[in-house]
């Protein structure tokens, strides 16, 4: 039977799901390490992290397994990314990021600004090359459904729904703006994952000057040597119970946060009612306390490698989301994505050629702003675990700015769509 061709996918049981992405990233972990024949040379310009990202997204695309028919993304995204953001940053040195400088801010907003300003740029050159793309009137406006993507790329899942809500863009069309979010926002995610591969190639292209980072890599790395012991079952029983203890706290309290803010009729449609951002920063938070006890000393029986094998989890449970085979559908809005994240990339490359700023930087900037808490650690964490606080902290300013962002965005595109035509 031509998996092609199915309805539904061969395996969707979540618990036969699971032990599928498990074993591809076995498969990638097993083959990555072997140090003859041509593997070392595939590994060498496609990364490690990027096959288990890709492996998954095959899988979606021939039909073997169906994201619609799995909730192994959500069950990564809301148990195990907390877990790993905890045993991630309880080692973290503070000061040390703070001497990462400026320029991982200006990467943040540049990145925020070419979402913004790039939205009205696709918009006027789809209409220009591409005019049915972007017809439609009232709740068919194509410009509100753009919104709603400008809410995501800027800041999440819940400033998407605030744009939705705030715009009143035609349910039965929204559909569309998500495939653009999930194609163009995925190959975006494969690209960098590539480029992490060449890292050092591109930073010698963009001049940078990443001694800060390095210093930060070494010196978490010398306090994970010096305090560095044989673990137990007990420690890992330690490690996991604080991990998961604190991360149902996180989960508790954000239940009671998200009703406060509800009750607010002025933040109602910010990214403040949304569970997902509290448990981010209360996770966060959690961790950056634990940073300053003696539970810093986890990280000496392995508390950032049990985070890093859940972030890998996660990446994997992304690429299901990646269908290769939707790239052709809706061809105009995809080209329009693409063209509006062309925007986005290219001024991050000016900037960052002109203030010699890291790959890393720009990197975590922009999924700080596309893909948020879900995506910007795992981004980060693939430079070196000790980075993924970085991309969390920025994730979180994303959220915050997320609504604002949008609504500029949408009012720049509204005023695009009135210059050429589109709508009276």
């Amino acid at each position: 039977m031509n998996v092609f061709l199915q309805a539904q996918p061969v395996f969707s049981d979540d618990k036969i799901v699971f032990g599928i992405l498990m074993f591809c990233l076995a498969i990638v972990f097993y083959t990555s390490n072997i140090k003859k024949g041509w593997w070392p040379k595939f590994y060498k310009y496609v990364p490690a992290l990027l096959m288990c990202y890709l492996l998954p997204a095959i899988l979606n695309s021939t039909g073997i397994i169906s994201a619609k028919e799995t909730d192994t993304y959500v069950m990564a995204k809301n148990y195990l990314l907390p877990v790993s953001l905890i045993l991630l940053t309880l080692s973290i040195d503070l000061k040390a990021i703070s001497q990462l400088g400026f320029k991982s801010l200006i990467m943040f907003f540049t990145a925020t600004i070419g979402i913004i300003i790039g939205g009205p740029v696709a918009l006027l050159l789809m209409a220009k090359l591409w005019p049915a793309t972007v017809d439609g009137l009232g709740v068919d406006a194509v410009w509100r459904g753009l919104s709603t993507l400008a809410g995501s790329w800027i800041g999440g899942g819940a400033n998407q729904a605030a744009m939705l809500e705030v715009y009143q863009y035609n349910p039965d069309k929204y559909g569309g703006m998500v495939l653009i979010d999930i194609v163009v926002a995925n190959i975006w995610m494969a690209v960098l994952l590539l480029g992490i591969g060449q890292n050092a190639k591109i930073d010698k292209w963009l001049k940078a000057d990443s001694s800060a980072i390095e210093k930060l890599k070494e010196k978490v790395s010398s306090f994970s040597e010096s305090i560095k012991k044989e673990p137990k079952l007990k420690d890992y029983i330690i490690i996991l119970g604080v991990g998961f203890f604190l991360t149902s706290l996180a989960h508790f309290f954000s239940t009671h946060l998200v009703s406060l803010f509800e009750s607010l009729d002025s933040l109602k449609d910010s990214s403040l009612t949304s569970g997902f951002f509290w448990v981010i920063v209360l996770a966060t938070t959690f961790g950056l306390v634990l940073s300053f006890t003696k539970a810093k000393n986890l990280e000496g029986y392995g508390a950032s490698k049990i985070g890093s094998v859940f972030i890998y989890i996660l990446v994997a449970t992304i690429g299901v989301k990646m269908d290769i085979t939707k790239v052709a559908e809706n061809p105009g809005l995809i080209v329009l994505g693409l063209v509006w994240m062309a925007f986005h990339v290219l001024l991050l490359l000016i900037v960052a050629k002109i203030i010699r700023a890291p790959f890393f930087f720009l990197a975590v900037g922009s999924k700080a702003n596309i893909g948020g808490a879900a995506s910007a650690p795992v981004i980060a964490a693939a430079f070196h675990p000790a980075l993924a606080p970085v991309g969390v902290l920025l994730a979180v300013l994303g959220y915050a700015i997320g609504t604002y962002g949008a609504v500029f965005c949408a009012i720049l595109m509204e005023l695009a769509s009135k210059y050429q035509g589109i709508i009276p």
